[in-house]
This record gives structure tokens, sequence and C-alpha cells, in this order.
């Protein structure tokens, strides 16, 4: 009853044996029951003593041994067995030596060596070379002093791959505390290691170059900033911005915008010396730290270097691209000494005042700049203040149907009513706003405040056009289309076909994809479009025949100078005719005279706006003025020119340019003169007098041209020979001659029909 079971039966066996002589001696160990109620293991050694005349055993003699501690021994050195044979981790163990005495088949698995070929040698076969004596000693110290260490470290494999292994090295002593033996236990982690570096290289590198991002720049840079002054040298930062980028990914796709970025900066990184660094920041930006520059003037080859090498065409997909790129530098150690941040902010500051100036072009950070960005911050502020404060207005100028006698709408033109500068006009503040955000904001005002007058002159009667700016910053906005759609909603009184929006060619060109699938949406709410300043932009008229457009505006600079300098007509002259042929309205901005209307209505054009019918006023007025106006019954009588009468136009124009002209000479008198005024290249002139030589008409315009050329030759000659107050005299004659001829001519022009100019 006190042996257990599972024993009670062997011990019994053996027993029985022993009694009937088939073994020599009685030795069994089993597990009795303690007196605390427990199980102990005992050993039991045996023999008979005593066997009566037929054998029987009579006499037993024996001794019973405590084997408890030693079964639990035996179990631990099991179970310890088993774990260093089928532990996953590599397990090393040295003597006090560190001679290797044993390893599992983890260690031959992660090392490659064979257990055989690492007994009695030292771990130092394992050593990668990556770790000096320092680290060394400073793991062995604190195995001295603890008795174990616990680390990261690399070591090489058999076939000479470095691996890395997270390891444990615990001491064995003896019972006088002495190192015994060394166990290590290893894990390999150089997957883990990778997955790490990669995870680090994803963090601070960009995806698409390779080059550090603007978290590792900013790394690099406070590094190269405590290097230069550690070392008293000067450094560089260079804040680049490619030129015209847009246009690659318009033109060619993104796909091939990304390869250029690839291929700039494999450029830029190519350009630079190997202790620079050339990052990127996110889009068309590149950064480059320029370190231990003896002087300023030792960056200006470095920058030339990056220069050409951008400027050098990129072939993408059968395709030579040309990009340029903007430059600005900002150096450190200087006054102040600014943290890392504000020197980069320096430097794109200087890039934005190159941008400014053109493409390709290099610009310096001064405290002026510095002064000068402070300024335009603060302006920003004071706009946003302004517009939370109500303080802008919108003024309209009426627009004019020429031909129909009639407003056919106003444009809407935002004022600042300044507090303490009165009313200030949009080129006070507009230029100053570079704040998207802020743009797009204001410019939802204007929206706003054109649909609710329009609202009220809708309820009064009134049915015209309101035609609304729009920047680019606003149009290319995605939410632009939805936003203008709570617009229009909240003014369920207005017609959406009232509103005309404005964009400048310009803007349109910035993103043309994206400005084409804008416009159209909107246009689907009813609006329609105008393309404002047209002629300033080169517009591409592939693009311009997608655009949902009804309107063309000729830009004012033209409309001003149409009779004085004949290129300004003539690009007046072909807008009208390009509106015509895609079938368009075409608005002449800048109309301040009679001769503006007439020639204008010659042309072809019958919208205009300007100054002669009425300046800007405020949305109170237009009621008033509207039913107070109407359009003098000459200016809707003036004539179409015919074939002949474009040369006619021309002409006039032509004087009027050549008068500047000579005016110039006599005042730059003692300047050197040119050879001639011009004028003897072929003129309109010249060519209607060749056209109309038969005509009654052409006699007394042919006499006074050929009086005038003799004027102007003896204008020059004495220019030439230095009698400037004769010169001065014989101007006077001229210009009266010019003016007699120039009245002929619009005589002839404005009342002439096709048959009288017919020969």
């Amino acid at each position: 009853e006190q042996a257990h079971p599972e024993d009670a039966k062997a011990a019994m066996a053996q027993l029985a044996a022993h009694l009937k002589g088939e073994i020599p001696h009685l030795e069994t160990e089993l597990r009795i029951r303690h007196p605390k109620g427990h199980w102990i293991w005992i050993l039991i050694r045996g023999r008979v003593s005593r066997r009566d005349s037929g054998g029987r055993a009579e006499l037993l003699s024996g001794i019973l041994f405590d084997i408890d501690e030693r079964k639990q021994a035996e179990a631990e050195l099991r179970t310890a067995a088993s774990v260093f044979t089928h532990s996953g981790e590599g397990i090393l163990i040295t003597d006090a030596d560190l001679k290797i005495v044993d390893v599992n088949e983890a260690f031959t698995h992660i090392t490659g060596y064979a257990r055989e070929e690492v007994i009695g040698r030292k771990p130092g076969i394992l050593s990668s070379g990556r770790h000096d004596r320092t680290f060394y000693g400073a793991m062995w110290e604190e195995i001295s002093e603890t008795g174990a260490w616990s680390g990261e470290i690399w070591n090489r494999r058999r076939d000479g791959s470095d691996y890395a292994q997270r390891l444990t090295i615990s001491t064995v002593r003896d019972a006088w505390g002495q190192p015994l033996q060394y166990v290590g236990l290893f894990a390999d982690i150089t997957a883990q290691k990778n997955y790490q570096r990669e995870l680090e290289r994803m963090a601070h590198y960009d995806s698409l170059t390779g080059l550090p991002n603007r978290i590792l720049l900013g790394d690099r840079l406070s590094q190269a900033m405590s290097m230069a002054r550690r070392n008293n040298e000067r450094m560089a930062v260079v804040y680049m911005d490619l030129d015209d980028f847009k246009l690659v990914n318009d033109q060619l796709g993104h796909q091939a915008g990304d390869q250029v970025l690839r291929q700039v900066a494999q450029r830029f990184a190519g350009a630079l010396r190997e202790t620079d660094t050339v990052a990127r920041p996110g889009g068309d930006e590149f950064v480059a730290i320029l370190n231990g520059l003896d002087s300023d003037g030792q960056v200006r080859p470095l920058l030339q270097r990056l220069l050409d090498e951008v400027n050098r065409p990129i072939v993408v997909a059968d395709n030579a691209v040309e990009v340029g790129v903007s430059i600005g530098v900002s150096f450190y150690p200087q006054a102040g000494q600014p943290e890392a941040d504000q020197l980069l902010r320096q430097a794109d500051q200087a890039m934005f005042e190159a941008k400014r100036k053109g493409r390709n072009e290099l610009c310096y950070f001064d405290a002026e700049m510095e002064q000068t960005a402070r300024k335009r911050h603060d302006h920003q502020q004071r706009i946003r203040a302004a517009l939370l404060a109500n303080e802008f207005v919108l003024y309209y100028q009426p627009q004019i149907d020429l031909e129909q006698a009639a407003v056919i709408g106003v444009e809407a033109l935002i004022r600042w009513q300044h507090p303490e500068q009165g009313l200030l006009g949009p080129g006070a503040f507009l230029p100053l706003i570079e704040d998207v955000a802020l743009a797009a904001d204001l410019g939802q005002w204007v929206i706003d405040r054109a649909l609710q007058d329009l609202e009220r002159w809708s309820e009064a009667g009134f049915d015209f056009e309101v035609a609304v700016n729009v920047s680019a910053a606003e149009l290319l906005a995605s939410e632009f289309p939805a936003r203008l759609r709570e617009q229009l909603a909240a003014r369920p009184g207005v017609a959406p076909e009232r509103l005309l929006l404005e964009v400048v060619e310009t803007s349109m060109l910035e993103d043309v994809t994206r400005a084409n699938e804008i416009t159209h949406a909107c246009h689907g709410l009813g609006v329609n479009f105008a393309l404002d300043d047209f002629g300033t932009g080169f517009s591409s008229l592939n693009h311009l025949k997608h655009l949902p457009l009804k309107q063309l505006k000729i830009d004012r600079s033209f409309v001003l100078d149409m009779m004085s300098d004949p290129d300004d007509l003539a690009i007046v002259e072909a807008v009208i005719n390009l509106g015509r042929a895609f079938g368009l309205e075409v608005l002449a901005e800048g109309v301040e005279n009679e001769e503006h209307v007439t020639a204008l209505r010659q042309l072809g054009c019958r919208l205009a706006q300007g100054y002669l019918f009425a300046k800007p006023m405020p949305a109170e007025k237009i009621p008033e003025w509207m039913q107070s106006w109407c359009l003098p019954s000459a200016w809707r009588e003036t004539p179409r020119l015919v074939a002949g009468g474009r040369w006619l136009l021309f002409a006039e124009a032509e004087l009027r340019c050549r008068r500047r002209r000579l005016q110039k000479i006599v005042a730059e008198a003692g300047a050197q003169c040119p050879v001639d005024s011009g004028s003897d290249r072929r003129s309109s002139l010249n060519t209607w007098l060749d056209k109309h030589a038969d005509s009654v008409h052409c006699e007394p315009i042919s006499q006074a041209d050929i009086m005038l050329r003799e004027t102007e030759q003896q204008l020059l000659q004495c220019c030439r020979t230095q009698q400037y107050q004769r010169a001065a005299g014989a101007l006077v004659e001229w210009s009266d001659q010019a003016e007699q001829l120039i009245t002929l001519i619009r005589k002839l022009r404005c009342t002439a029909h096709d048959s009288a100019l017919r020969p």
C-alpha cells in the first residue's frame, strides 16, 4: 500500500525472481509514500542470507536509500538534454578556457559549421570583424561582474556571409563560485535586421529617386551645421526647383515626369562631391548641402555644374525634354545663428526670388530678402484679417454690345476699402497673395458677393451677365466644382448661365488636363467661361478648342496702343478672327476713345469694355447708370472694313509708330543716330497705293506721303550732322504733315464703300 502503483509490480517481480534464485541480488527503484503524503524515490538493495534444505529463503537482508534528489536531478538533466537537442536557437558551451565543448543542431544550421569542426576551438572563429576590442572588452567585463551578457552582435557563417544574432552568454560556476563553463544562447535575427533597415530606408529616403527625403535632410543639415562650427568652415544650403516641369507632366504624362525626376536626381548626385548631400524634399524640388567651403565664392563652380547638368536635354520615351532650374542659396555660419529649419527657409526664399527673375536663375539669400519675406508674410496676415473684417468690396465695369447698343454684362473687380489708406485697387494687394488657401478663400468671397448682387439686379428686372475673375489656385483646386455648385444652390434666383468665369490663359497652362476637367465640370452646372488677357500666355490652339469657352477677351495692353502700334493692331485683328473661327464672342478691354471703337467695329469686334463707356462703380450705382446710359448712334453705324480698308487702318498705326521713333531720335540728340527710321520698309500705305493706283483717292494721299518722306529724310540728315535745333523744327513739320495724312486716310477709311476703293 505504501508503494506507488506504477512501481510496485516491477519491484515485486524482481523480489520474486531473487527469492527463486533467478537473480543473485535484489536491486530496485520505486516510489513510496512519505509520511507527509507525497511520493519519494527509494533504492532497495538486498539478498537472501539463509535458505532451508529445500532452497527456500528463510532470511532476507538489505538496505534502503533515499534517491529522491538524484531522481529530480536526472529529470532536470533529461529536460536540459531535450532542450539542447531540439532548441530552435543555437547553443554553444565552452569550458573555462573558452574552448568549445558542445554545440547543438541549431548551431550547425545557423552557422554552417558541423559539430566536429568546432569542438576544441574558440568562438573567435565566428567573428565577423565588425566589432573592435573595445566592444569585446566591455562584454567580458560585464560577464565577469554579473555572470551574464545579452545583446546584439554580428558574426560570420562558414560560407563567409555575415549575420546578425541576439546573444545571451551565461556563466556556470562550481561549488566554490569559480567559472566552470560558459553557455551561449543565440538566435539569427538577420531577416529582422534587414526588415528594420528597409523600414528605416523607406522612412528616410525618397522612394522615386533614392535620395534622402525631408526627414533625413533635416538630420544631415543639423550634422553639417555642427561640423561647420567645429571645423570653423563655411557651408551652403542650395534649394533647387525645376522650371517648366508641369509642362512635362501635361505633355508627356506623369510616368515621363517621374523618369525626368530620376534622371535629374542622378545628375545632381553625380555633379556634387562625395562630402556633399543632395535630397528631394518632394515634388520637383531638390536640396543640396555643400560642406567644407573655404569661402562663399567656392560655391559658384559647384552651382554652375548643377546648372549645366540640368540644362542638358533629358531623353524620355524618345523625346528630348528640356528643363531649367531656379536656385536659391543660403550660407552658414551667419549672424544670428539660425536653426536648420530657418536656414532651409532662407534658401527657399532665395529660390523663390530666382523663380521671379525667370528661367535658370540663381539668387543668394541676404538680409534684405529676409525683410522682404517678412513683409510679404505680414501682408498675407493683414489681407486675411481684412477678409474676415469684410473690408473688401466689389466694383463693376459695364460691358457693351456696340452693334446692339446694349449692356450685355458687367465685370466684377475687387477693391479693398482700407481703414487707413482708403480705397485700394487690386494691383495694391492681389500680387502680394502667395498663400494658395488665402487666394481660394478670397476668390470664393468674390463669387459669393457677385452672385448676391446679380440676384438683387435680377429681382429689379435687369438681365445681364456678371463676369468674375478666377485665379489659377482657385480654379485648379479639386473642390472648386463642388463649392461652385453650393454657391449656385444658395442663390436660386440666379440663372447659372448669367455667371461668366474669367480665367487667365496662363493659369490654364499650369495643368491643362486638370483645367479641362474642371472647366467642363463647371460648365455642366450651367456657368460659362471666358479666356481673359488672351494673347499674353501663348495658348495652344489644340487646348483652346477643347475648353468650354464662350468668350475671348483681348487684353487691354493690346487695345490701348492698337492705333499707334501695328504689332498690337495685328494681334487684335488675329484674336478677332480666331474667335470668329472658333465661334466665340470676342470682347476688347481698355477701350478709351472713339478711334478704338471705330477700329474694333471695322475689324468685326462688337463687344467692348473700357473707360470710354464707364469706370468701375459700386453695385448700387449700376441700375442708375444703366437707365441713363445710351450708345451714340455714330458708333453703331460704323461700317466694317472692306479688303482695301484694312491697309488704311494699319497705315494709321504705322504713321503714329513712325512719329514715336522720330521723336526718340531727336530726343536722344548726341547719341548714335540710326541709319534711318525704318520707314524704307514696305508699309501698309505703300501696299494700298499699289493696289489702288488708279483710284481718285490715291493722288492726294500719295502726294502727302511723298512730302512726309522728304521731310523725314531732312530730319534724319540734321541729326547726322548734329543740327539738333533744325532737327526739332523738322520734327514739328513732319508731325503736322503726318496728321494731315492720317486725316485723309481716316476720312477715306470711315466713309468709303467697296466701290470707292476700287480703281
